[in-house]
């Protein structure tokens, strides 16, 4: 379909946004964190349906899954954001001029943002929420494989707005087909920002074929480096949880490297990822290592290909090193900017991992897990950036701003 009057109606309705009152903002929002709490059966019975034509066996399975705890965490997110202090208006600098004119930066929305996302219906109510606090509109391109979700979640978030004499083009979802994934990545005249999440060949594919500027978001091959010096009793427990908290999201632990000189403690550090059936794919020193101390049936031997993947599921690379900058070396080639950790009791060690380091989120002697816009006190996020232009690691209202000069006169020419 020809998606153009979609697309202007979303601009013209971003232009209301800029004026509305901040209030009405705040009630819309509790408004629709009661409203998916409230219709809970409603939202589970469409997700079924998109449950329905994917194999539990998908790495996307576990994405695309919706539970009534996890509308009650998403509508908790939604009521973070209320809290929050709204991003617009804010004056960011400000100056007198020797010859009287006044000078502002201030903060403001960027008008149109476009978000291509996979099997991820969570991310429906995040981008709503956050675009509606900074004041701006967005364009939704899911998935055909959470189409039924989508489209339940985005009529109900409509009612809303309708209720509220709220444009409801502030909100619009795209059919799920590849064509309108080109028209809104080529959408210069009204689309201001595209967002794209998901796997590294969707967020390549949005780089790579718009026109449009393009933040990226996503695609997490995350490493946590088991130093010299690292107390092994806290490794335990981060590498366990890193790993199999959530395996099918971006921030979970994909490759543990290991200091040659622990190897004796490598048996121990990955015990507890044997009671959730984790796949090892170990290099040589570190399999030897594990043979006899981890199940014969979840240890393999590591290949070309264990090394810069992001597994997304219960599975996990073991990279052995001799010393720490081979472990950055290691990081540098195969990371992807998102998440990187270590677990080390030497503070310079720990400085140096800071300092030299090329990732939106690093950590010391702690998991990975915590990259999440609502752990960091955003409220909630609408991805994690891993490039360094404009946003950084969790993308939340800030984010989702921009600003422009102020200049206040009273009659200057310039000479």
């Amino acid at each position: 379909m020809d998606c153009t009057p979609l697309f202007r109606n979303a601009k013209k309705a971003s232009r209301a946004l800029t004026v509305l009152d901040r209030d009405i903002i705040d009630k819309i929002l509790l408004s629709v964190a009661e409203t998916a709490v409230d219709n809970t059966k409603y939202i589970l019975e469409e997700n079924q349906k998109d449950l329905a034509m994917m194999k539990e066996s998908d790495p996307g399975y576990d994405r695309l899954v919706l539970t009534a705890e996890r509308i009650e965490s998403i509508a908790s997110d939604i009521r973070n954001v209320v809290k929050l202090p709204s991003p617009q208006g804010n004056i960011l600098m400000r100056n007198t001029r020797q010859n009287g004119l006044v000078i502002s930066k201030i903060s403001v929305p960027f008008g149109v943002v476009g978000i291509i996302y996979e099997a991820r219906p969570n991310v429906t109510f995040d981008v709503f929420s956050l675009c509606l606090k900074s004041g701006n509109a967005c364009i939704l391109k899911g998935g055909s494989d959470a189409i039924n979700s989508n489209t339940a979640i985005v009529k109900l978030i409509r009612e809303i707005l309708q209720k509220n004499g709220v444009d409801q083009d502030i909100l619009t979802l795209l059919p799920a087909g590849r064509e309108e994934t080109t028209q809104l990545l080529n959408a210069r005249a009204f689309v201001d920002l595209i967002i794209p999440r998901g796997s590294r060949e969707l967020i390549d594919y949005v780089r790579d074929n718009a026109s449009i500027p393009v933040i990226e978001t996503g695609a997490g091959i995350c490493h946590t480096y088991f130093d010299e010096s690292g107390d092994k009793v806290k490794g335990r427990q981060i590498i366990y949880n890193a790993k199999t908290r959530r395996v099918s999201v971006c921030n979970a632990l994909d490759c543990l490297i290991i200091h040659e000189k622990r190897l004796d403690d490598l048996g121990y550090l990955v015990g507890l990822c044997a009671d959730s059936s984790v796949v090892i794919y170990a290099d040589e020193r570190a399999y030897l290592a594990l043979t006899g101390k981890y199940p014969f049936e979840f240890l393999q031997r590591a290949n070309s290909e264990s090394f810069g993947t992001e597994f997304l599921s219960y599975k996990m690379a073991i990279k052995t090193v001799s010393s720490f900058d081979e472990a950055v070396d290691h990081i540098s080639e195969f990371g992807s900017k998102h998440s990187e950790a270590i677990i080390s009791e030497n503070k310079n060690i720990v400085q140096l991992f800071y300092n030299i380091v090329d990732a939106s989120s690093i950590y010391a002697n702690a998991s990975t897990a915590f990259t999440d816009g609502s752990e960091f006190g955003l409220g909630a996020e609408i991805g994690i950036s891993t490039q360094k232009l404009h946003a950084r690691g969790p993308m939340a209202l800030e984010a989702l701003t921009t600003y422009k000069w102020i200049i206040e006169g009273n009659g200057q020419i310039r000479l």
